[in-house]
Order: structure tokens, then C-alpha cells, then sequence
């Protein structure tokens, strides 16, 4: 097939479509790279000005809704997409259960397990961004966002506070608040800079999003540690669909589906 993703002379082998961005998805596609028992790609949804290269190849950009993932996983004759997004990327995961559902393809979602409280820590639980705003009240608060850029916009409605917010790329537009500090920084973060960072910028409130995983979870031991507040946006529930918690469990389940032993 001309301009394929996958190799052409390997048709005999199992297609492995990965839907990446994440760690997780990094680490399993380099697993899988040398695995010559199947044909390997990751799709990356092209959010990241400059993404990571990837060691298999590599494909950028959405894909035109389910409809449009679907006639490419058959165009493609993918026999398994791994969803290794982002735990908040809802809208990738719901079409890619619809996609996989009308190509008739396997599908494995990666989800990395949730953070939990342990003792120390004081969250409030929110199930959005926008109930975060609320969350953080009338009264002016030092708060650091931990929550990306793109819903970053939502804290325009609470012009009172004063913000720290780190991404890995810039707000776009910038938001228009009084007080607000960028930070552009790419994980992982380790606890002792994380410290550092919520000392330097007196911060006594933290908004981020439980992503689960090591990366980004120094921000959450610095503010059990200082006794720092934390307003988590929750998971929403995510689709029904067979899951594992990390690349070991995903390529064992890749291997019970696909190997030809």
C-alpha cells in the first residue's frame, strides 16, 4: 500500500498501532521495537511543539474523529491498537473504543493506576477544571497550575488568585490574568526541586490532575511534605474496555492475543 505506515513486505505480521504521548507509551514501543514477531507505530496527536522521537515510526496529527480512525485501522489492516494516551485524553480513548469497534479490531488501553491520599495529604476532590475554579474560592490564594495548558483558560474566572502555571509549551492565547508566572519545564520532577519550586513561589494550594505514574508525582509528595492543600481533578470513568497498568502486563496480553506460539 503506497505511503503506508507499517512495512509492506512484513503483511504476514500482527499490526500493532499504538496511540502514545505518554511514558508508558514510549517504553512500550521501545519494547516492542525489536520485537521482529510483529510490525510496530505509534500515533502521536501532534499537541507537543517539539515531541520526543520516537523508536518505532511514527505518525502525527489526528485522525478525523472515529470515523476517520476507523477506515485507517482498516485501511491500514492494524490487528491491535494499544490506547496509551494520557489518562485525561477522553476524547481519543471514547474513539478509539468506537473505531476499534466498527474496524473490528483488538484494542488494550494502558492506563497507569491513579495516585491515592495517604496520610498527610489534603485534597479536594473535583470531577473538572472548571470545578477546580470553584473549588479555590473568593479568598486570594498563591496557586500553583499543574494541569497542562489547555484547559488553563478556565482560571480566567478567578482573576483574584495569583498564579504559578507550568506546561510543557506555552498558554495560547496568553491568559489574561494580573498575576501570573509561566513556567515551561518538562517532567519528571523530583520531590526536592518541587520543594523548592512551591517555597520559592509561597505557593499554598496546588491544582493538578491525578495522572498516576512517577513522573509528575514529586508535586504531591512536596505538598504532603509542607502541608500544602491539593484541589485533584479526578478521572472520569473511562471506557469499557479490556485495560492493563503498565507495559509488562500489556505486553504479556499482547502476547497472548497475537504471538503466533
Amino acid at each position: 500500500m503506497a505511503g503506508s505506515l507499517f512495512d509492506t513486505s512484513a503483511m504476514e505480521k500482527p499490526r500493532i498501532l499504538i496511540l502514545g504521548g505518554t511514558t508508558e507509551a514510549r517504553e512500550l514501543a521501545s519494547r516492542l521495537a525489536d520485537d521482529t514477531r510483529y510490525e510496530t507505530a505509534i500515533s502521536l496527536a501532534g499537541r507537543t511543539a517539539d515531541p520526543r522521537p520516537q523508536p518505532v515510526k511514527t505518525r502525527i496529527g489526528g485522525f478525523g474523529g472515529a470515523e476517520g480512525l476507523a477506515a485507517f485501522l482498516s485501511a491500514e489492516q492494524v490487528t491491535l491498537v494499544v490506547d496509551a494516551t494520557h489518562p485525561f485524553a477522553a476524547r481519543i480513548s471514547h474513539n478509539a473504543a468506537t473505531a476499534a469497534k466498527a474496524a473490528q479490531v483488538r484494542l488494550l488501553a494502558l492506563r497507569r493506576p491513579q495516585w491515592q491520599a495517604e496520610a498527610g495529604d489534603n485534597w479536594t476532590g473535583v470531577g473538572s477544571v472548571a470545578e477546580a475554579v470553584i473549588a479555590l474560592g473568593d479568598v486570594p490564594r498563591r496557586v500553583f497550575l499543574a494541569i497542562g495548558r489547555q484547559e488553563a483558560f478556565h482560571f480566567e474566572a478567578a482573576q483574584q488568585h495569583s498564579y504559578v502555571i507550568r506546561s510543557v509549551d506555552p498558554v495560547t492565547p496568553p491568559l489574561k490574568l494580573p498575576d501570573a508566572t509561566a513556567i515551561l519545564a518538562t517532567g519528571p520532577f523530583a520531590e526536592t526541586d518541587e520543594i523548592e519550586l512551591l517555597r520559592s513561589h509561597r505557593i499554598d494550594v496546588i491544582v493538578a490532575k491525578n495522572s498516576g505514574g512517577s513522573a509528575t508525582y514529586g508535586k504531591i509528595a512536596a505538598a504532603r511534605k509542607l502541608g500544602i492543600a491539593v484541589i485533584m481533578v479526578e478521572r472520569r470513568k473511562p471506557a469499557d474496555v479490556p485495560s492493563v497498568g503498565d507495559c509488562d502486563a500489556a505486553l504479556e496480553r499482547i502476547d497472548q492475543w497475537l504471538s503466533p506460539a
